[in-house]
């Protein structure tokens, strides 16, 4: 397996996991007007904002720092969501590439190296609650510490040791919508995505989240644990 095939996965899950862009902007400094705010009343606002989401999609920008490597990788492409358990990243930039979720069922798949990953067992609850709170699943003041940074955005620390995520920062519009994400994990490495376009609650078809492969697509195996 290459290794950007290796990688891809854990970026998009952990938001990400599976991304450094700059947060949104937001008008008349509103971000830094709540410095102030109770970061526990923001991370509910976030919650209830994707508890009332039954679905959505979006437009993303991602950029993902290595830290051992000083090497930085930047892609795009389209995110859709749906409840109960679904969830799809269709990367257009640097290369085609689908991370999708539906149900017990995990695809990665690369079409232009024609191969992909299926995982008919996929487990969605052992994903981390960085990417969950999309689907208003979780609870982010159980899981995490919560606090604000300097610039006002919501800075959550996992509660207990988790190799995946060191911090999340997620930058939130007066509504609790996030609108950026920046996500260290144990190593050092950095991933930031900006949400651009979103529309929510648009009536997203279950098929929308199914990905049909080529019958010749060469299937590989997941990595053996070390």
């Amino acid at each position: 397996m290459t290794s950007s095939f290796l990688l891809a996965l854990p970026v998009a899950l952990a938001l990400a996991a599976s991304g450094p862009a700059p947060a949104a902007a937001e008008p008349g400094g509103a971000a830094a007007a709540r410095t102030l705010e109770d970061p526990r009343a923001l991370a509910r606002k976030v919650q209830a904002f994707y508890e009332r989401t039954r679905d959505l999609e979006a437009r993303f920008r991602q950029a993902y720092t290595y830290a051992g490597f000083g090497r930085r990788q930047t892609s795009s492409g389209t995110l859709r969501v749906k409840k109960p358990g679904m969830m799809r990243w269709d990367y257009e930039k640097p290369a085609a590439k689908t991370v999708a979720v539906k149900g017990s069922r995990l695809v990665q798949y690369e079409p232009e190296e024609n191969q992909a990953y299926v995982d008919e067992a996929f487990d969605s609850s052992a994903m981390s609650a960085a990417v969950t709170f999309l689907l208003g699943k979780g609870d982010l003041l159980r899981e995490f510490d919560v606090s604000l940074d300097g610039s006002g955005a919501l800075l959550l620390r996992p509660k207990e040791s988790d190799p995946r995520v060191e911090s999340i920062a997620l930058t939130v519009a007066a509504d609790g919508q996030v609108t950026a994400t920046r996500v260290v994990d144990g190593a050092g490495n950095a991933n930031e995505i900006r949400f651009e376009d979103v529309r929510r609650n648009v009536g997203l078809p279950d098929a929308a989240f199914e990905v049909k492969l080529p019958r010749d697509v060469r299937r590989i195996a997941a990595p053996k644990a070390q």
